[in-house]
C-alpha cells in the first residue's frame, strides 16, 4: 500500500512525500488504519519497522490546531528516543499547525515550561520529567485524546511501572491507548490488559525478531586478540559508518583509548556524558560527521541511524534482547547491513540463546565453534564473504581510514 492511498490531509500529504515516502512498512499498513479509527492498539514488530510514522501520521492528522492544549502524550523511556520522535513528527507536521514538543532530564524545566505554556498539541516525555512538570506545574492532561506508551518493554525493565501508571491515572477521561513493544514479557501483557480497552494486536515478529535485511556475522576469537581482529575487520572491511557496542563504560573508555590512536573521526558515547554532549554527538553521526561511534546499550533501543552499514558487538551482549536491539541500529526500515559480533569462549551460552530466539542464520568468518547441527555456516561460502566485511584481496582500506569524515 502506498502512501498517497490514505485519507490524509494534504499538508500531510506534501510533507511525506518531500521526506520520500512512498510504500507503507508492514507495520504501517496493518495500524494505520485501526489508529484513525480511534481503537486501542497493542503493536509488537521488530525493531526498525517504522512504528514511530505509524504514530505520528494519525496523532497529527487528528489533532486540532485551534486548540492550545495537549491532544497527543507519547511516552518513551530515554532522552534519545524522545528527541528522534519529536523530530520525526516535526518534519510530518511541516506543513500544518501542530505543534509538538518533547520534555526529558537533563535540560531546564524553566525553558520546557516556557515553550508548554507557549502552547503544544504533541507532547513527547520521558516519564520522569513528565511527572516533575505534573507535580510542579499548572501542566494538565486532562485534553489527552492519545495515548502513546512506546518502547513499553524498555521502559519496565527500566523501574518505570509505577510511573507508567501513575501518568496513566491522571488522564481520566476516554482516550485512545497505543501501547508499542519489541518483546512481550508477561509485565507488559499485564500493562496492556490494565490500560487498554479491547485492542486491536498487531503482532509482525511471531516469527522473525531480528530486522531480516541484516547479515549477522560472527568471528571466533580469544580475548586477548579481540582489538586486533576489530582493527583489522575496520581496516580491510566495506565500513562506511558503524557503531561498536561495549558492555560498560569503562571498556569503552579503553576501547576508545586503543582506536583513537588509529582513526580520528570516532567519538564515544555514554550515559555519563551531559545530554548536551549526547545529542551533538547523536546529531553529527547522523549527519555522517562521524564514521565509527562507540557505544553502551543507551544506543541500542529505538535510535535510528540511516546511514550504519555495520553494527559491531565488540563485547557480546550479556542477555539475548540486547543483541536484538543493538543490530537493529542497521538494516532499519529494509535497508541492508551487516552485524559483527566477537565471540569468546565466554559468550557460547548467550550466542546460542540469540542464534535460537532470533531465529537468524549466523554467517562466521573462519573457524565456527559447535553451537549444535545446522545453526551455523561457514564464511567460506561466497555470500559469507563478500557481504559480511570480511578482508578481500584489492580492497582499499576503509580506514586508517577514518581519519577524515565520511
Amino acid at each position: 500500500m502506498k502512501f498517497e492511498e490514505l485519507k490524509l490531509i494534504p499538508e500531510i500529504q506534501d510533507a511525506i512525500r518531500e521526506m520520500g515516502y512512498i510504500d507503507l512498512t508492514p507495520i504501517q499498513e496493518q495500524t494505520l488504519p485501526h489508529i484513525l479509527e480511534g481503537r486501542d492498539l497493542l503493536g509488537q514488530a521488530e525493531t526498525g519497522s517504522g512504528k514511530t510514522a505509524a504514530c505520528a501520521l494519525p496523532m497529527i492528522q487528528m489533532v486540532d490546531p485551534t486548540q492550545n492544549a495537549i491532544q497527543a502524550l507519547i511516552i518513551v523511556p530515554t532522552r534519545e528516543l524522545a528527541l528522534q520522535y519529536v523530530g520525526e513528527i516535526a518534519k510530518i507536521a511541516k506543513y500544518t499547525q501542530v505543534a509538538p514538543f518533547a520534555i526529558y532530564g537533563g535540560y531546564s524545566m524553566e525553558i520546557q515550561k516556557a515553550k508548554l505554556d507557549h502552547g503544544v498539541h504533541i507532547l513527547v516525555a520521558t516519564p520522569g520529567r513528565l511527572i516533575d512538570f505534573l507535580y510542579n506545574t499548572p501542566l494538565t492532561l486532562s485534553n489527552v485524546r492519545t495515548l502513546v506508551l512506546d518502547e513499553a518493554d524498555e521502559m519496565l525493565k527500566m523501574g518505570f511501572i509505577d510511573d507508567i501508571r501513575f501518568i496513566v491515572s491522571c488522564i481520566v477521561h476516554e482516550h485512545q491507548t497505543l501501547l508499542f513493544s519489541a518483546t512481550m514479557p508477561e509485565k507488559v501483557a499485564q500493562l496492556a490488559s490494565q490500560f487498554l480497552k479491547d485492542p486491536v494486536h498487531i503482532k509482525l515478529n511471531r516469527d522473525q525478531v531480528a530486522p531480516q535485511s541484516l547479515i549477522h556475522t560472527f568471528r571466533y576469537v580469544e580475548p586477548r586478540d579481540r582489538l586486533r581482529t576489530l582493527m583489522s575487520y575496520l581496516d580491510n572491511g566495506d565500513v562506511r559508518q558503524a557503531i561498536i557496542f561495549c558492555n560498560s563504560r569503562h571498556g569503552g573508555e579503553k576501547l576508545m583509548d586503543s582506536l583513537r590512536k588509529e582513526y580520528r573521526s570516532i567519538e564515544f558515547i555514554h550515559g555519563g556524558l551531559e545530554q548536551s554532549t549526547r545529542t551533538s554527538i547523536f546529531r553529527r553521526f547522523r549527519n555522517k560527521d562521524i564514521q565509527l561511534m562507540i557505544a553502551t546499550d543507551i544506543a541500542g533501543r529505538g535510535l535510528d541511524f540511516s546511514h550504519v552499514s555495520h553494527v559491531i558487538n565488540y563485547d557480546f551482549p550479556l542477555f539475548k534482547e540486547n543483541y536484538t536491539h543493538r543490530t537493529g541500529r542497521a538494516g532499519r526500515m529494509g535497508r541492508e547491513g551487516v552485524a559483527l559480533s566477537l565471540v569468546t569462549h565466554r559468550d557460547i551460552r548467550t550466542l546460542e540463546s540469540v542464534v535460537r530466539s532470533n531465529k537468524i542464520e549466523p554467517v562466521w568468518i573462519g573457524e565456527a565453534p559447535n553451537l549444535g547441527q545446522g545453526q551455523s555456516r561457514s564464511s567460506s561460502s561466497r555470500r559469507g564473504r563478500s557481504r559480511s566485511g570480511n578482508s578481500r584481496r584489492g580492497r582499499r582500506p576503509a580506514s586508517r581510514a577514518a581519519s577524515k569524515p565520511v
